[in-house]
């Protein structure tokens, strides 16, 4: 195996060209379905649409990477064998891994999984929809939750959160509080929004850009034709990540000419602090703005607050300080200062290398005063930019699956139908996850995702999730949330519905980009897969069944059109959405984007806000974990055991400074048990990396293992990427082979 020194390239061509012809339906079938007028399924950065496929809001074409093509292959997948549930007990298929249990194919048929038993067995719909309805009447709602990934429609997710809130409770929950409910947070108290304040175009036209915490080049790729671009214009890219990714140091662009034969740098100069030391580099890096007399005292003076107090508390640091624990140079950080300070538009961006601590709200809060020092935000070609995960993971925040609505929206679902909601802020994800623990949840409905494997702890995650009586998902295929988590109580069960995606609905559905950008996917991609109903359908259904003789007409809201108009009567922001199923104009929600210094805040000012820096408490034989994800994965679902970009053949390894390694015992190819204070994992590989010394990196999900259920006080965040470990020596293994792929 020849060592892989740059992502994309003529590699990820060749593996597209495999996934068409191994799809199946065959290559025009794979090639006609990435082409349809439908948004892509993967990650935020949004394409598709009714630009049609690989086409991006700028009408830019051919836009699309290995995350689309990995995700359009898997649901294409033929049916799971309809006698395969009597074959394989729960107990077998707990023992597959990710990939195989993604690999098995789709789901075409409802199942149930009893309490006392090891073996899911079919269902009927009506019998599904039976047993649904009956335990969620058996049930107090506030003994409820309802969680969504950000795979599902804006349609659905509206319905459903609704549907919760009529039902009687505030426990509606979504992926985004396991990733970057901290990045809402942060910018919400600094910005008055919680989400990106550019467009697509303006990050084009930016002439700097401070990437942090992220790896598009493995979860985000066509970011990184992006960021070519901007070099290439003569702008300059900063990445700061503790792990040094071959993506972000060199890609070749396979929509680019040029760059698919020579290659592209992508950085202009790369950062490894420590993990958790973005802190007080980003503080090292605004007190040197400040020495270099570079911030915008006009902007601050007009637009702002909490100057002074920030200033007085930078004050307190000394740059050798905030360098130290950030563990990079004082020179490095200087530098970074000095390329800001003749940026003319600069734009941040960050993922969850920034949310996933327990500071991470402050670590957003951070970059924001970096920003707003210097009057970046407010204006075009330059703000704020999160870069979130899940292709409409924003979109279902939006239509209102989180705890906590505004009072406006609630109040709005309720003069619809003059139907009362319950107030009060619901439960979030973890803590959802710590009320079943306690036995305190009798009905949770997923629509979509992972939640188990998604969390941390998985040894607690999986006990918890199984005290739940009656739990029901919504699922396209199996995931080791379908079988790793076994139904305890009497009389519980566990189902799982089947449905289509995105691109199989028979109706138009929406989705909202990282950009706000909202989207029209057609559907009509309709494949003989068996007896699937839409999310729209299974969600209206239930709610029939539950309030049949409600003012809802849930029966007529299994018309998209009609989910639409009435989300634009009560969604801030979506008013355009009533009609976009005949006019097809998709549309930015209104008021996100920030081209001017106007914050919706009483005074109309954005906030400075002083945070404190972290302390670097590891002892002496600790290292700081953090979890990634590989080139062959995306969120929970893993399509390949390898991870091309890094060189690693297979996803039981631990990466390690080689200093790290010397200095503990540890010789490269070494099989060693990975502890920390919540769990333990044996017979893991230990391999030498391009990462921050007294750092370390594991593959999520299989290390939440690790992870405690500890969160960030201000988001409910896990730190799924600040974990203090310690490695003991198990089993040596004389000589490292790369395995086959």
């Amino acid at each position: 195996m020849s060592k892989v020194r740059t992502g994309g390239g003529f590699a990820s061509i060749g593996y597209t060209i495999q996934k068409a012809f191994a799809a199946d339906g065959g290559p025009i079938e794979f090639w006609r379905r990435m082409k349809s007028r439908n948004a892509c399924k993967t990650c935020a950065y949004g394409m598709g649409g009714q630009r049609g496929g690989m086409t991006n809001e700028a009408g830019q074409f051919p836009e699309f990477c290995k995350k689309s093509v990995q995700a359009m292959a898997a649901d294409m997948q033929p049916p799971i064998a309809s006698d395969f549930f009597n074959q394989y007990s729960v107990s077998e298929l707990a023992k597959l891994s990710p990939r195989q249990l993604e690999n098995l194919g789709r789901l075409s048929y409802p199942i149930i999984h009893r309490a006392g038993e090891d073996r899911y067995c079919r269902l009927e719909w009506e019998e599904a929809f039976g047993l649904i309805a009956g335990a969620m009447k058996g049930t107090d709602p506030s003994r409820s939750f309802f969680y969504s990934s950000g795979r599902s429609s804006n349609e659905a997710a509206f319905l459903l959160q609704w549907l919760a809130r009529v039902y009687g409770t505030n426990n509606v929950n979504n992926c985004s509080f396991y990733c970057h409910q901290a990045s809402g947070v942060g910018l919400a108290r600094s910005i008055g929004s919680g989400t990106a304040t550019v467009t697509l175009k303006d990050v084009e036209h930016s002439d700097f850009v401070l990437l942090i915490g992220a790896n598009p080049a493995s979860n985000h790729p066509r970011l990184i034709t992006t960021l070519v671009g901007i070099r290439a214009r003569g702008g300059k890219v900063v990445v700061v990540n503790p792990l040094r990714e071959t993506g972000l140091e060199r890609f070749n662009v396979p929509s680019r000419v040029g760059s698919l034969l020579f290659g592209s740098q992508v950085n202009d100069l790369y950062i490894q602090p420590r993990i958790g030391g973005d802190i007080p580099f980003l503080k090292g890096v605004l007190k040197a703005v400040i020495a270099f007399s570079e911030t915008n005292t006009e902007f601050i003076e007009r637009y702002t607050s909490g100057w002074e107090e920030l200033a007085a508390s930078l004050r307190e640091e000394s740059l050798e300080d905030l360098a130290a624990n950030a563990g990079v140079s004082v020179e490095l950080i200087q530098s970074v200062a000095k390329m800001y300070a003749s940026a003319n538009n600069a734009v941040f961006m960050w993922a969850m290398g920034i949310t996933h601590h327990e500071h991470g709200a402050d670590n957003v809060l951070a970059i924001a005063n970096l920003a707003l020092a210097r009057g970046m935000v407010g204006r075009r070609n330059a703000g704020l930019m999160p870069i979130r995960g899940h292709s409409n993971v924003q979109g279902i925040g939006s239509v209102g699956f989180a705890p906590d609505l505004k009072e406006g929206f609630l109040k709005a679902m309720e003069e619809l139908y003059g139907l009362p909601l319950p107030r009060g802020k619901g439960m979030d994800s973890i803590r959802s996850l710590h009320a079943a623990g306690r036995d305190e949840i009798d009905v949770a409905i997923l629509l979509g995702g992972n939640f188990y494997a998604a969390s941390p702890d998985l040894a607690y995650a999986g006990r918890a999730l199984g005290r739940i009586r009656h739990c029901v998902t919504i699922s396209t295929k199996l995931n080791q949330g379908h079988v790793c988590v076994a139904p305890q109580r009497e009389g519980g069960w566990a189902i799982v519905l089947p449905t289509v995606v995105r691109d199989e609905e028979m109706q138009a559905t929406t989705q909202e980009s990282m950009f706000s950008f909202v989207r029209l996917s057609d559907g009509g991609m309709r494949r003989p897969l068996g007896d699937l109903r839409s999310e729209v359908e299974i969600i209206t259904t239930i709610g029939s069944h539950l309030l049949p003789d409600g003012p809802i007409d849930f029966r007529a809201l299994r018309n998209h059109d009609a989910v639409r108009r009435v989300m634009a009567q009560v969604v801030p922001g979506y008013d355009q959405v009533a009609e976009i199923g005949r006019t097809k104009h998709e549309f930015h929600v209104k008021d996100r984007v920030r081209h001017h210094p106007e914050f919706p805040f009483p005074d109309g000012r954005a906030r400075f806000v002083a945070v404190p820096t972290p302390p670097d408490d590891r002892s002496p034989g600790q290292l700081r974990l953090m979890t990634i994800r590989s080139e062959g994965q995306f969120n929970t679902v893993v399509y390949e055991e390898h991870d091309r970009y890094r060189n690693q053949p297979a996803r039981d390894v631990i990466l390690l400074h080689p200093h790290d390694m010397q200095r503990l015992g540890i010789a490269e190819g070494e099989r060693i048990t990975v502890v920390s204070a919540t769990g333990a994992m044996p017979n893991i590989m230990a391999v030498a990396f391009h990462i921050a010394e007294g750092c370390a990196a594991m593959y999520y999900p299989e290390a939440n293992v690790l992870v405690p259920t500890s969160v960030d006080s201000a988001s409910g965040t896990p730190a799924f990427k600040n974990v203090l470990v310690t490695l003991v020596p198990s089993q040596s293994i004389t000589e490292h082979k790369p395995q086959p792929w």
